[in-house]
């Protein structure tokens, strides 16, 4: 407290500016001595068991406020100090930050003392004195925690204590020891003193002098008698301090079992969590072998006295013992014998397996010949606040099947535990809601029961233990709105409520850090969400889209999370952004890591973003209409020059199991950088899909994206229009003809057949022989001469890509092409014949040979087929020595 003392002193503008609204300078003042007594520098914030040490100094902090607030008459500074308490927790959800806050704000004191001389204690008045009688003495400070050893070295603290515990019921035991000795001592002396004394009385020496050893006998005696009442004293000195330090340490470690009990619970939205028992259950045995060594000591000097010299402190261990083991009533989940060590899903659908563990950390010490059993129901919210209750109980709200174990211990683990395997909710009974409120807004719990018989223990103890809350569905579609309640109440319940109170509001913070976490263990990203992300999410959820808002002093209620939908959209926050997170876990992992994707961006600052931006700038942002999608943003100029940015129609979970991104952006040509200036294919390259060559007799088939009414920039080439289509016709075919082409069925004539013959196709397939098809028109109908084409409008037909031949007959496509008025020849067979082995090169150039087949089993064309598509003049033809015309 001294440094406090001094700080009083500094101006009221630089105390103003020490303290932040998350630790005011009250918790400052009032828990001055206690905070300048804890090893806050000793804590290394890169130490992951640093967090569990944070969590149980931030439970003292807000246990020593709440006794403060109680004790105080002044009902101003009372709700001043439960406002602050309830303010504390905060920190719950990054217990890290109070340490490097108390970090800061004790070095910064510390610095500005060093710059001047402050003699002052304070400034009197001001506030009222921390050691003041109105004020209740802060706990004991913790045992100084070992960041060399990380969680070892802070179990070897918690061992250390109960180690100088057991010394001091050591030398209880010893006091026990050197009185009886004496008392044995005495009982022989003072027989030796008699014995004298009657042969003085035979001898009639009775009227002289004591022989010498008569007063030697005597003056032992009287030694030992003083030296006897001395040890007795001691004994009784040394049974109160082991009661007293028996428990202080029995809190200490009830303290680390509820800050064990509160990560579990936050590990459920993704907090770090370690489910190590052992050196806990350790130090719970520990404490109850002393316990009982304590009570057989002070019912042995009760005898011994004749008197009860120890009935308060027999009271007090009856207590602890009762603590320790016996655990009932609203205080179930926080005491430290009885645990779920796996906790049941908190989400359960009826009539479906789920399991669960109960661990007893008092195993060792169980009556082995008496096996127990433990059985399990299912309670609601209101028979959990009031379990202390008789009666509270007797109405059934659910049938479990399976729900029954036998508390078995395990020597090779030493654990003591029963395992429900096949555990199921049959059935539920619904509370009658209030208002609007949901099903899935229920909360229920397991009530785990059993008897316990202990060892040096004479009666049999009940204990119950309840689950974590769990809400009960029956369908899938319930499943969302069913983990907004478990989230909203793992995230933001304290750490000794009454089951299952949660605020309705809380801080925009605690949001923040909520949906973090949940978001990067979900995900399993180490990518955090930056302040950009939460400015957009604040946006949405506060309805507000200016960007320029201050969020941070805002409250989120539950509605607001996921009761009201979004302005404009059939959904809420957390449904929006729950889709988000699916969508990110299943496809999209690797590309938030790899920070490829911007995310969380509202469309007013990326426009602010990509209007300076290079044409062809994109950035990927999840798209705010629509749940589960995520959506290109792209910068271009249209042919006015101004700026345009526009949204690609988002992607869904089911475009990217058809086409990932990666692909997706490669196909879209005219986006060409990740913002700020990243070239796309230095981004994405390794996301890209590199196709195999394989020679499976298969022409290989694949997806492509396509935008409709796409826009490109400037520099694409095009004056920032539209970008070219290549077309799907030769360029040098007249108007005409590429109409032709485009709707080969003239509707406004008759289809009449070609005058001239030509043999069947199945004939010339080398199909045995088989029957040309029936023709799908009546063979009188007549038909109009072919529109003639030349051989570069054929070679174009035939050879859309370089190298590759598709013959009329292999792919029927064709078909539409040639430039029959009325469409394909009505004796032309169609056979499914196996795929054609092998590729055909395209007419060769001038001076060079006819066309070249690798292992094709498809024959060349026929003359008359050249002929036909020639308009059946076979005078253009030299079939001897055919060359292409330039």
């Amino acid at each position: 407290m001294a440094l406090w003392k001094k700080v009083q002193c500094l101006p009221t503008e630089t105390l103003n500016s020490l303290y932040p609204p998350t630790f005011p300078i009250e918790v400052r003042h009032y828990l001055a001595s206690w905070l300048e007594e804890q090893p806050w520098d000793d804590l290394d914030l890169m130490d992951p068991t640093t967090e569990g040490k944070a969590l149980i100094l931030l439970s003292h902090i807000m246990n020593q406020l709440r006794r403060l607030a109680e004790h105080n008459h002044n009902i101003v500074e009372r709700m001043r100090l439960q406002h602050i308490a309830t303010n504390m927790t905060v920190y719950q959800m990054q217990p890290l930050q109070l340490v490097r806050a108390v970090q800061e704000i004790l070095k910064r004191e510390r610095s500005l003392l060093n710059q001047g001389n402050f003699p002052g204690l304070g400034v009197p008045g001001q506030l009222p004195q921390a050691g003041s009688p109105a004020l209740s003495p802060a706990p004991s400070p913790l045992p100084a925690p070992s960041t060399a050893g990380g969680k070892q070295g802070d179990d070897r603290e918690r061992h250390r204590a109960i180690e100088r515990l057991a010394l001091r019921v050591g030398e209880v035991q010893n006091c026990r020891k050197e009185i009886h000795h004496l008392q044995e001592s005495m009982n022989w002396e003072k027989q030796n003193y008699d014995s004298l004394q009657a042969q003085a009385i035979q001898n009639s020496m009775l009227d002289q002098n004591l022989p010498e050893s008569c007063n030697n006998l005597q003056n032992r005696i009287q030694q030992d008698e003083f030296k006897s009442q001395a040890f007795a004293e001691k004994r009784i000195q040394l049974i109160q301090e082991a009661v007293h330090t028996l428990e202080q340490t029995q809190q200490q470690v009830e303290l680390h079992i509820q800050s064990w009990k509160r990560q579990q619970h936050l590990s459920t939205i993704g907090a770090p969590f370690s489910d190590n028992l052992s050196s806990l259950q350790n130090c719970c045995e520990q404490l109850l072998t002393i316990n009982i060594q304590l009570n057989q000591e002070m019912i042995i000097a009760g005898r011994e006295s004749g008197a009860e010299p120890f009935r308060e402190q027999q009271e007090k261990l009856a207590l602890l013992l009762k603590t320790l083991i016996h655990t009932q009533g609203l205080q179930t989940l926080q005491k430290p014998s009885h645990t779920v060590d796996k906790q049941p899903p908190q989400v359960i659908k009826t009539q479906s397996k789920f399991s669960t563990t109960v661990r007893f950390l008092l195993g060792e010490r169980m009556n082995s010949g008496k096996p127990a059993v433990v059985k399990a129901q299912i309670i609601t919210e209101s028979q959990a606040r009031n379990l202390s209750q008789p009666g509270s109980l007797t109405e059934n709200v659910g049938e479990l099947i399976n729900n029954s174990a036998i508390l078995d211990h395990n020597a090779s683990t030493k654990s003591t535990s029963s395992t429900f395997r096949n555990m199921s909710i049959k059935r539920i009974k619904r509370a009658d809601r209030k208002g609007s409120e949901s099903v899935t807004e229920e909360k229920f719990a397991l009530l785990f029961s059993s008897e316990i018989n202990i060892t040096g223990c004479d009666t049999a103890y009940n204990i119950q233990v309840i689950s974590f809350p769990i809400v009960v569905i029956v369908h899938g579609s319930q499943d969302n709105n069913a983990l907004a309640t478990i989230l909203w109440d793992c995230a933001f319940s304290e750490m000794d409520r009454i089951p299952f109170v949660v605020p309705d509001r809380v801080s925009w913070q605690q949001m923040c850090d909520t949906l973090n976490t949940k978001f990067m263990s979900e995900v399993q990203t180490p990518r955090r969400l930056d302040n950009d992300n939460f400015r957009f999410l604040a946006q949405k959820i506060f309805d507000e889209p200016d960007i320029s808002g201050d969020f941070q002093n805002r409250m989120v209620s539950w509605s607001q999370f996921n009761k009201e939908v979004l302005p404009g959209r059939g959904f809420t926050f957390w449904q929006w952004f729950d889709g988000v997170m699916e969508l990110t876990k299943r496809h999209l992992k690797n590309y938030w890591t790899d920070r490829l994707i911007f995310g969380f961006i509202g469309k007013q600052y990326l426009h602010l973003l990509l209007q300076q931006s290079e044409d062809g700038t994109f950035l990927l942002r999840f798209s705010d209409s629509e749940i589960g999608g995520i959506t290109i943003a792209y910068v271009t100029t249209t042919d006015t020059g101004s700026r345009q940015i526009l949204n690609i129609q988002p992607f869904t979970k089911k475009d990217l199991e058809i086409r990932s991104l990666g692909d997706r952006i490669q196909d879209i040509t005219f986006i060409q950088f990740v913002y700020p200036n990243r070239a796309k294919n230095e981004a994405f390259n390794k996301y890209y899909t590199v196709m195999p060559n394989k020679n499976n007799g298969y022409l290989q088939a694949t997806i492509h994206t396509k935008v409709a009414g796409e826009q490109s920039s400037s520099r694409m080439g095009n004056g920032g229009g539209a970008p070219s289509t290549p077309s799907p016709l030769p360029s040098d075919l007249d108007h005409q003809t590429q109409m032709n082409l485009q709707t080969p069925f003239n509707t406004a004539r008759p289809f009449n057949p070609p005058a001239f013959n030509r043999e069947p196709i199945s004939s010339r397939m080398g199909n045995g022989g088989v029957s040309s098809a029936p023709s799908p028109l009546p063979s009188e109908t007549p038909m109009e001469p072919p529109t003639q084409m030349n051989l570069a409008q054929i070679n174009d037909i035939f050879f859309t890509h370089p190298g590759q031949f598709q013959h009329p007959f292999v792919n029927p496509m064709l078909y539409n092409q040639l430039p029959y008025p009325g469409g394909p020849q009505q004796d032309v067979h169609m056979q499914n014949n196996p795929p054609m082995q092998g590729v055909l090169e395209p007419f060769p150039e001038q001076g060079q040979a006819g066309a070249h087949y690798h292992s094709l089993d498809l024959p060349p064309p026929t003359d008359w087929e050249f002929v036909e598509l020639l308009g059946g003049d076979a005078s253009r033809m030299d079939t001897d020595n055919f060359q292409l015309p330039q």
